[in-house]
């Protein structure tokens, strides 16, 4: 049977309510609290943290709101903020929108009924409506991976824009003129990096035809009907920007099974320093996000809040994204 706080009253000698108060963070003397300390650990008690929680109004659960959990860089983001918030002392409840706004705004309500401390959102809508109800709540939100058109709530992201207006570069450094981009048109993240494409060509007098422009959702089937659709054109680009970890991936099994081969027929910038770019060949030019930097803020952010630490207006950080060099760039 496990350990009620009345056995430690029994092995302590101590009230119940100093004994409440010092699992309840409270201050009690110090010898109190080592007499407490040692009941604890020799009668293996762990704290109720739900009925913790009815006290001090605080469960120590984070929420996490993900546009979908099978996104490989979703993954990851989610390792590193499992690590900084385990450091913090709290826990995550992790919940897939599935790429769907109507089940974003039912995830948000279920967090807000577990009495989450603090919710981080990988955001699937492209404005911050359905984040009301935790903004009535008091519940304190963090962005991750993109911010909202024209609202203020806190935010990490990468300079997306900044990114591929530096991979175009490289690409125009490299005498490419014939540049395609795959990148979606509906997410935020993809439209930021089309911004940044259009903005390295308008800057180096480029123009390219607009079936160079592959957009929709970014998705493995993006990337390789995409590249398909490129490779077969009259006029193919000699040089292709993959704008996420998934359409890189799809790009390049297209790449690979149209028997062309790269970067001798193309040449290619991928997105997302993750597995699939330290096994394929060539190595790819890879636009590297700082995923544990981002983390750690975010965390950092969310906690400052949580805290009552922080106040004022929301905040936007923007990271600067790396290129990692690799072999996937010939140059003409």
């Amino acid at each position: 049977m496990a350990a009620t706080i009345r056995d430690i009253r029994d092995r302590t000698g101590l009230s119940l309510a100093t004994i409440s108060k010092y699992l309840n963070g409270g201050n009690v003397l110090p010898r109190n609290r080592e007499l407490i300390e040692e009941a604890i650990e020799a009668l293996h008690y762990e704290v109720n943290e739900l009925a913790r929680g009815l006290v001090t109004n605080r469960t120590k659960t984070i929420g996490v709101l993900v546009y979908d959990i099978q996104c490989l860089f979703v993954g990851n983001m989610l390792h590193y903020l499992g690590q900084e918030l385990h450091r913090n002392g709290y826990g995550m409840l992790i919940c897939d929108s599935c790429n769907n706004e109507e089940i974003e705004r039912a995830n948000l309500q279920f967090l807000l009924s577990r009495k989450v401390d603090g919710i981080l959102v990988f955001a699937v809508s492209l404005t911050g409506g359905f984040l009301a109800p935790a903004k009535q709540a008091g519940v304190p939100v963090v962005l991750i991976d993109r911010a909202f058109r024209g609202e203020e709530v806190d935010c990490v992201e990468v300079d997306n824009r900044t990114a591929v207006f530096r991979a175009t570069q490289k690409l125009i450094e490299n005498r490419h003129r014939k540049i395609a981009l795959i990148a979606s048109d509906v997410e935020y993240t993809g439209m930021e990096r089309r911004k940044g494409y259009e903005d390295a060509l308008r800057t180096s007098g480029i123009q390219v035809p607009k079936g160079y422009r592959i957009c929709g959702k970014h998705s493995f089937e993006l990337g390789y009907q995409g590249m398909k659709h490129l490779l077969g054109m009259d006029n193919p680009p000699t040089a292709v920007i993959l704008s996420n970890y998934d359409t890189t991936l799809g790009g390049i099994l297209a790449v690979n099974e149209s028997g062309k081969k790269c970067p001798e027929d193309i040449s290619i910038i991928g997105f997302d320093d993750l597995l699939m770019s330290k096994v394929i060949r060539p190595k790819l030019w890879i636009v590297s996000q700082p995923m544990r930097e981002m983390a750690e803020k975010a965390v950092e952010m969310l906690m400052g809040h949580v805290c009552r630490s922080e106040e004022g207006a929301p905040r936007r950080i923007s990271f600067a994204a790396g290129i990692r060099e690799g072999s996937s760039i010939r140059t003409l």
